[in-house]
């Protein structure tokens, strides 16, 4: 991109520069490190960038226009200019009508987009009333027993007109078949029903562990819910390939792109491999990243998967709709980096958090509250969040032009050297016979704890500094105002689901679920047998257990 003579000429002014103003004034007072480096440590940060750092990239094949390949400066030619990220504050209260409230409380507030977090029965795919389930229900979202808790959720909701984003993956099917079922009760047609549903199970295996089936199975599922929703949901993205959970697991920026793009790479060789055609799914597709604190790192980050995706989808897959090669993402602020210690130093982080998504060009953010090291977020926190994207989208001049950072030298060498060195880990995982056996052999999960091993090292011999918790300290009251869940709240929920069992049809319910137990032992796709199910009030336990019986469950290290 640049001249050569002109080059040569910065890189003798740099060395000029180094010998004659940097060096003898770092020689008499000295730097505050002895090694900069990126956030996680992967990359180092020279004290200075020239144009001759970015010497051997290649405008149209590397940068580019946003909309045009590589995309790495974003999906849509307007980006935030033409409309703004989808707002979407992540939302799941103890029980069905507590959620409605939260949605109806945050869509009044100027919220853009639903958000659905669940309990941790419902996401192992259990009722509340089983005994697996005692003591968790609705603490850390919404518990959903049949589709009677969905259609109370979105009561007075119409699903025409809003884009519902759901945490859940090993019983992803139970939980979209579910809203497909309060979208036909409506009277909604299922080509305008939109959102996302997370579906991505091979990250559960890495670093989430809630899972129910064994991976072929679980991929199987997959693929057949790809197979139903291009032909009945079209608009709805079926998975949200996760590198979130991986990066909050310990990973580094660059470990959290190869892994998550890895993932992607396998759920599309398992689809081509049923017979899908790539660019009938391929589409629906979307991701779901990390923003930590180092601005610069995670913008770079953000900019490199998209170019590497569109990479992977050219090269490997020959996919040919321009939609199949561009990577779309949601973006949720790093819940790994809140302190339970000042709190409001959170509101902080999360503010700069949500910068770097934006200036990455994220298509949807959730900003955490402040309070949840503590807890899920009270009404005022979970507000403030809100406020910080509003006020980006409308203060800030954040979202004003395109990829503002494209251009910098820092940015576009430090996006080339996450490129790098996520595609030299892909290169490791391929060697290993591809990303599903590298999770199987725990070859992926030892990676990352290797990583987060050290990141706690540096962070208790004070090398990291934790602002609030390692440094600047002060004595403090460290209670808050926290929502909590009853014990009589989770007994009603328990009443609850035991009454839509005495009320429904158990005849239906029953020839419903053999029904889906013989689609499960053969080839057939599971999800319309699953939308009849969910339908008859079979609860997501039943559902889950009829697939268990056909499928098994996994455990690890067995």
């Amino acid at each position: 991109m640049f001249d050569p003579d002109d080059l040569e000429a910065i890189r003798e002014g740099h060395e000029d520069w180094k010998d004659d103003t940097f060096g003898p004034t770092v020689e008499r007072f000295g730097e505050r490190k002895e090694q900069f480096t990126t956030d996680t440590g992967g990359q180092e940060v020279d004290p200075l960038y020239t144009p001759a750092d970015i010497a051997d990239l290649d405008y149209d094949e590397d940068i580019g226009f946003p909309g045009e390949s590589p995309y790495t400066r974003g999906v849509y030619s307007t980006m935030h200019r033409g409309r703004l990220w989808t707002m979407r504050q992540y939302a799941g209260m103890g029980t069905a009508s507590e959620t409605n409230e939260r949605f109806n409380y945050l869509m009044d507030e100027g919220q853009t987009g639903l958000s659905m977090a669940f309990d941790l029965p419902t996401q192992m795919g259990y009722d509340s009333d089983s005994a697996m389930a005692e003591g968790e229900v609705g603490k850390s979202g919404v518990a959903i027993d049949s589709l009677n808790d969905m259609e109370t959720v979105f009561e007075g909701i119409p699903l025409d007109e809003v884009s519902t984003s759901m945490t859940i993956n090993a019983p992803a099917s139970v939980l979209l078949a579910m809203y497909i079922a309060v979208g036909d009760r409506q009277g909604v047609d299922r080509e305008e029903l939109r959102g996302t549903i997370q579906n991505d199970i091979l990250k559960e295996y890495i670093a989430r562990n809630t899972y129910i089936f064994p991976p072929e199975p679980s991929m199987r599922i997959i693929t057949d819910i790809f197979e139903f929703c291009a032909a009945e949901v079209p608009n709805f993205n079926t998975i949200s390939i996760s590198g979130y959970h991986i990066r909050e697991a310990g990973a580094t920026a660059a470990q959290e792109i190869a892994f998550t793009l890895a993932d992607g790479v396998e759920y599309v060789e398992a689809a081509i491999d049923a017979g899908l055609d790539v660019d009938e799914f391929a589409p629906q597709l979307s991701f779901f990243f990390n923003a930590h604190n180092n601005i610069l790192e995670e913008v770079a980050k953000f900019r490199a998967a998209r170019r590497m995706w569109y990479r992977i989808m050219e090269e490997r897959f020959d996919a040919e709709k321009p939609a199949s090669k561009q990577l779309k993402f949601h973006t949720q602020t790093a819940g790994s980096t809140l302190t339970a210690q000042q709190v409001e130093n959170n509101v902080v982080r999360v503010a700069y958090q949500a910068l770097a998504a934006v200036l990455g060009g994220t298509q949807s953010l959730h900003t955490n509250g402040k309070d949840e090291a503590l807890s899920l977020p009270t009404e005022k926190s979970v507000r403030t969040a809100l406020r910080t994207q509003q006020i980006l989208a409308h203060e800030s001049g954040a979202a004003d032009t395109i990829d503002p950072l494209a251009g910098s030298y820092y940015v576009e060498s430090l996006t080339d050297e996450l490129e790098n060195e996520a595609f030299d880990i892909l290169d490791d995982i391929d060697d290993r016979g591809g990303m599903r056996k590298a999770v199987e052999s725990g070859w992926v999960q030892g990676e990352i704890q290797d990583v987060a091993f050290e990141r706690q090292r540096e962070i208790e011999t004070g090398e990291r500094i934790i602002v609030g918790v390692n440094e600047y300290q002060v004595d403090e009251d460290p209670k808050e105002d926290i929502e909590e869940v009853s014990e009589e709240e989770q007994q009603q929920q328990k009443e609850r689901v035991q009454a839509i069992r005495d009320d429904r049809d158990q005849a239906a319910v029953d020839d419903a679920l053999a029904d889906l137990k013989a689609a499960a032992e053969g080839d057939e796709n599971v999800m319309p047998y699953i939308v009849d199910a969910v339908k008859a009030y079979a609860t997501t336990g039943e559902i889950c257990n009829a697939m268990r019986d056909v499928f098994g469950e996994y455990r690890a290290g067995v």
